[in-house]
């Protein structure tokens, strides 16, 4: 048994989840029990800073370095405290607050390097300095080794999903829901099944909705708690229709995208649209909602090899009872669930997944499944932090 802490804050930046887990067994075979979960928030000017620069703001190196270090220290102040009352853990995965990320693709079309495409994701938060604040080996940097191989490095998720969610009897769907929304096709354990499961970004996921949010209550809110909003009003079809246009949801994966594609342009674009047809403030949540599930649905009955016997809902939009029950209503008879339903917590999968994908790294197990990031082949994830007392001991 290994004492693993797990780290992440996605593109929602609502703040930095941490977990605890006690992982038992090897590769694939792996059994989580989740000591503790706790979601430790940003410093407000240091969330609005992050939020600026994920949609383009300019910013200089000297800034860049402030901010990869304090990202760093809010990532080691929640492993401090995700473990109070706790046996100390042996190693922590933080993935890290990305900030940006260019698929593979995107640099193809734009023929900025034509030759030879290779993506770029940059997630900051030093992991030697969370390494050294812990006193605790730290696993980060998860993406690049999947991108250097020619992989979107995203989503990096669908092994621990079929390590943790795989049946031979059902087919899945585990549908994360954060900023952007992805997707892991595990299919019914059927012979060698490894490159069946498949994964990939399906579009926006909250992170259109909580933009128009905070822009419709001038920043006084910066979500729609339990979609009661949305669900108010009344979403205008014929604008998701116009929405669903965009390449991006046409795309074959494999595919990766973020706030890059998905952000503030992206809303403007959507309110300029959304004025032809005055519409009330709840009546754009609902649309942009009825966009999130529309796309997801979208994404699967274009490119899955067949449709799952059941989707699992995690991140942090498993709480938008609205946009759940919209999923539902669009995927009927096929039922949508969260994860809490089947034993793993919906508020902090993704965060167990970075322990896990440490664990994986630290016992020299790949992480990456090419067929869903489109590598060429299988990689260790993540670059290794010894924490600086243990590395005077054994130079001692």
């Amino acid at each position: 048994m290994t004492r693993v802490v797990g780290l992440i804050s996605g593109t929602s930046v609502d703040g930095i989840d941490a977990v605890l887990v006690d992982i038992h067994g090897q590769d694939l075979e792996i059994k989580i029990d989740l000591v503790a979960g706790a979601t430790y928030p940003y410093p407000k000017k240091l969330r609005e800073r992050i939020l600026e620069i994920c949609v383009g703001a300019r910013i200089s190196m000297a800034e860049l370095a402030q901010l990869d270090d304090a990202i760093a220290c809010a990532f080691a102040e929640a492993a401090n405290r995700i473990q109070v009352g706790h046996e100390k853990a042996t190693l922590i995965g933080s993935h890290g607050q990305t900030i940006y990320h260019q698929p593979p693709e995107r640099i193809e079309r734009e023929k900025i390097n034509s030759k030879s495409p290779i993506g770029y994701s940059l997630q900051i938060g030093r992991g030697a300095v969370i390494a050294n604040l812990t006193n605790t080996k730290t696993i980060n940097n998860f993406r690049v080794a999947d991108i250097a191989v020619g992989g979107h490095g995203a989503p990096l998720v669908p092994r621990v999903d079929l390590a943790l969610f795989g049946d031979p009897q059902i087919s899945s769907c585990i549908q994360n829901i954060g900023g952007i929304a992805n997707l892991a096709y595990i299919p019914a354990f059927q012979g060698n099944y490894l490159d069946q499961v498949c994964g990939w970004d399906t579009g926006p996921g909250n992170s259109l909705l909580d933009l128009a949010v905070e822009h419709l209550t001038d920043g006084a809110k910066t979500y729609d708690e339990n979609g009661a909003w949305g669900a108010s009003g009344t979403p205008c079809q014929a604008l998701v229709e116009k929405w669903l246009q965009h390449e991006y949801f046409h795309l074959a994966p494999p595919k990766s995208t973020g706030k890059e594609l998905f952000g503030k342009d992206y809303l403007q674009q959507c309110l300029q649209d959304a004025s032809k047809y005055q519409l009330s403030p709840e009546d754009i949540l609902a649309t942009l909602t009825e966009l999130t599930a529309s796309s997801i649905v979208h994404s699967y009955r274009t490119f899955l090899p067949q449709m799952p016997q059941r989707v699992l809902l995690c991140g942090g939009g498993n709480r938008n009872l609205y946009l759940k029950q919209r999923l539902q209503e669009l995927l009927t008879p096929i039922p949508v669930l969260t994860t809490d339903e089947v034993g793993i917590s919906a508020d902090f999968k993704e965060a167990i997944a970075f322990a896990v994908l440490a664990y994986w790294r630290e016992s020299g197990a790949p992480g990456n499944l090419p067929s869903a990031t489109g590598a060429s082949h299988e990689v260790l994830l993540g670059e290794i932090h010894q924490p600086r007392i243990q590395e005077l001991a054994t130079s001692a």
